[in-house]
């Protein structure tokens, strides 16, 4: 006896034994009943489950299983212990299920039709979204005291200020590259002083700010998408709104607001040091002093590239922090949800960013800063 199955061996005019069972066949007790059976030496002729109390899905497959392994009939089964029994069947006899496969031509357009479909579930959801920060902005400028400023001001040190060291290695190596592959190039064609125009216009026009971007996604993006995602996920969220707190107003707006501005903070920023890093490249490699390398810059670049690369970077701020508080909005079920929504976050948000850029550059051309 083995917890609460009981078994015992009949002989019968075959030369066979008859396994009868008696008892409960569940996960609970059939461990041991399991390495027991399986030093039994002879062949069963039969399993009698009649006495069978109880049985669940992981009875069954033990039993359907020996059954199998002696080829043997099972009789006495209950019709509950039917229908299990049925139902392990062909886990039994096959090793292991699998899903029918659905012919290519049949795939690919059911995969496309549920994209679209969940494309314009999407759609709705970000105007649902946009429209609710809209409204809350609406009604902070109404109320000024329900702007939560020491929130704005925690989010403007963790998006600005804790990311300088890293965006500022980035633009300053970044500038290297630019001016190291440039001056290459240019010296083909005995044109290597015009290493600073491509340095100075590249820079502050574009890769500045676009690289910028691209880290606040990889940085803040996915931190907004990861943190209220996991506030979703404990229903903290829920209970900010049981309490009378609008979630948009304390946990969406200050993080849109600090991206907002500290990314024409972090875009002036980053367009320096990468200007500082083709300086150094052009003192050590290219004969040209660091400080007229400055000086030249100065000269070369106009001051409309200036505000091209300041009227993106707070565009591209509320894209990464719209795609980063929304995706985090969303999550919901389980905590995988919360790393799923967050590389959704990253990924659309520079998706995102690279079209508009694309957009700005089309723009400024036709209005002649190009």
């Amino acid at each position: 006896m083995f917890g609460v199955v009981t078994y015992c061996l009949e002989d019968n005019a075959t030369g066979g034994s008859r396994l009868v069972l008696a008892g409960q066949m569940l996960v609970s007790s059939v461990g041991l009943f399991e390495k027991e059976i399986r030093t039994l030496s002879g062949q069963f002729s039969e399993i009698d489950i009649s006495g069978i109390e109880e049985m669940d899905t992981t009875g069954a497959w033990v039993v359907s299983n020996l059954a199998a392994q002696h080829d043997c009939p099972i009789t006495g089964a209950s019709e509950k212990a039917k229908h299990l029994l049925e139902a392990v069947a062909v886990a039994v006899g096959e090793g292991e299920l699998s899903p029918p496969v659905v012919p290519v031509w049949e795939r690919v357009p059911l995969s496309l039709g549920e994209k679209v479909y969940d494309a314009r579930g999407g759609i709705i959801g970000v105007v649902s979204f946009l429209g609710a920060v809209l409204m809350s902005f609406g009604t902070m400028i109404r109320r000024p005291s329900r702007i939560p400023m020491r929130a704005v001001v925690k989010q403007m040190e963790m998006v600005g200020v804790s990311a300088l060291p890293i965006i500022g290695l980035m633009s300053f190596l970044i500038g290297i590259v630019i001016a190291q592959q440039g001056a290459v190039q240019l010296q083909q064609f005995g044109a290597e002083t015009l290493t600073v125009n491509l340095v100075g216009r590249i820079t502050l026009r574009e890769l500045g700010v676009l690289m910028t971007a691209i880290m606040v996604a990889g940085r803040s993006g996915s931190a907004f998408a990861a943190q209220i995602g996991t506030m979703k996920l404990t229903e903290e969220v829920d209970a900010m709104r049981t309490i009378g707190l609008s979630p948009i107003e304390r946990l969406v707006i200050p993080r849109i607001v600090a991206c907002t501005f500290m990314m024409i903070l972090l875009g002036f920023y980053s367009s320096i040091v990468g200007i500082i890093g083709g300086a150094v490249i052009g003192q050590f490699a290219l004969g040209i002093p660091f400080f007229t390398f400055l000086e030249r810059i100065q000269e070369v670049v106009p001051i409309h590239d200036v505000w091209v690369g300041l009227v993106k970077a707070p565009v591209f701020g509320l894209i990464v922090a719209l795609a980063g508080c929304y995706h985090g909005m969303q999550v919901k079920g389980n905590s995988e949800e919360v790393g799923i929504r967050t590389t959704m976050a990253v990924v659309s948000a520079i998706f995102a960013v690279i079209v508009i850029d694309a957009f700005f550059a089309v723009f400024f051309t036709e209005v002649g800063w190009g």
